[in-house]
């Protein structure tokens, strides 16, 4: 069982450390809101998501779906759109004085449609929950693969809710709000790239 809590502990680490969408977005609520229970909606629903695709890849149920091509396509053009249009939102997004006025832009109910697209829309992350994840859970099995999983899922709800923090402590340390208008751009052109990503992807 340690074995298999280390080997999901590294795995799912080594997913979710390099720069995406995602943590980008969860990142830019924690440090545009001056509260970090402000950032909880994209911190949870990051969270719930990556739960589910976690789940799904270990019970070999994503390999099913995304096995259809007109699901793979309809996925790929969503995703294609919404991170046009999240760059654009982004890229135009400017942060007063504490940030405040662009924290305005990202209602809970916002930050909820926003983070559930890009974990859901993204066939990046989506392929390497199913190939990565999925795949090594076929090593394990009963309470060992639980182990597994649980270790897998722990790490994404640990990083994203650390990841907004970060993000609440450095808008603090922005009184200005110019860090956070090029960490702006950075994202809007992050999100665009890999919409480009997709659209290779798509029309490949």
């Amino acid at each position: 069982m340690v074995e298999a809590a280390i080997h999901g502990f590294v795995l799912a680490l080594g997913l979710i450390l390099p720069l995406g969408v995602q943590n980008v977005f969860v990142f830019n609520q924690g440090a545009l809101h001056r509260r970090f229970v402000a950032a909880l909606p994209a911190v949870l629903t990051a969270s719930v998501c990556d739960m589910i695709l976690i789940s799904l890849a270990v019970l070999g149920v994503s390999v099913v779906v995304l096995g259809s091509v007109w699901v793979k396509t309809v996925l790929l053009g969503a995703g294609l759109l919404f991170l046009l249009y999240m760059g654009w939102v982004t890229w135009h997004s400017t942060p007063g004085a504490n940030g405040n006025e662009a924290a305005r832009t990202f209602t809970p109910r916002k930050q909820v449609a926003f983070a559930a697209s890009v974990s859901l829309l993204n066939p990046h992350a989506i392929m390497d929950t199913v190939g990565v994840i999925g795949t090594s859970s076929l090593g394990y099995a009963g309470v060992e693969k639980l182990v597994f999983s649980v270790t897998c899922i722990a790490v994404s709800w640990i990083w994203f809710a650390g990841l907004a923090l970060a993000g609440r402590i450095t808008g603090e340390l922005d009184k200005s709000g110019r860090f956070m208008t090029i960490l702006n751009k950075l994202s809007a052109i992050v999100m665009w790239g890999a919409a480009v990503y997709i659209g290779r992807m798509l029309f490949a």
